[in-house]
């Protein structure tokens, strides 16, 4: 990605517009609205190779890698430390996830979810990546494991659509995150 001068999209999922013929025409008209440069957000292993061409054929574009927890059932198990390690090698690769927990929708078991955004944590403390986390009715759970992951200072990321409580804003404040707030604001 070429080093951005104006505003960026930090979280968008540019391999939805690929199957339907749509991708370069989302891309000039972001570029036309004054995006300088795009992150593209991994949520399934089995879709890195499309993120990977995308960002590669697009200067301005950077990717994540991941698996959303809607996803931990069965990219979860795929999701190991040591691949995703190999994977962020990659020079498109600026942060790890989205992962996290989402307790709302339960489309995976919380079991799978909890073990996949462990190994998303050990990723990012052996990378120094950030990472983007996505929770959803899951505060307790994710405020503890934020800060068992983050308890030698290694971990930090993103707070992804942020529609928690203050107790969670102020708890991943303190660990390093940063917060991000989207359309859901206005639900």
């Amino acid at each position: 990605m070429t080093t951005p001068t104006g505003l960026i999209d930090s979280h968008c999922h540019l391999d939805y517009f690929v199957e339907d013929g749509t991708l370069d025409d989302v891309l000039a008209r972001a570029r036309a609205a004054g995006l300088s440069g795009m992150v593209t957000i991994g949520t399934r292993l089995s879709a890195d190779a499309q993120l990977a061409d995308i960002a590669t054929r697009h200067r301005d574009v950077a990717r994540t890698i991941g698996v959303h927890p809607h996803n931990a059932d069965p990219d979860g198990a795929e999701a190991t430390p040591d691949r995703l390690v190999a994977m962020a090698e990659a020079p498109s690769v600026i942060g790890i996830g989205e992962t996290g927990l989402d307790y709302f929708y339960d489309r995976s078991p919380r079991d799978l979810q909890r073990r996949s955004f462990e190994a998303h944590m050990e990723a990012c403390r052996r990378t120094g990546l950030p990472m983007v986390v996505h929770t959803r009715d899951a505060e307790d759970d994710t405020i503890a494991m934020l800060r068992e992951g983050a308890a030698d200072g290694r971990l930090r990321g993103v707070i992804h659509c942020f529609s928690g409580t203050r107790k969670l804003a102020e708890e991943s404040l303190a660990l390093g995150f940063f917060l991000s707030f989207s359309g859901i604001a206005t639900f």
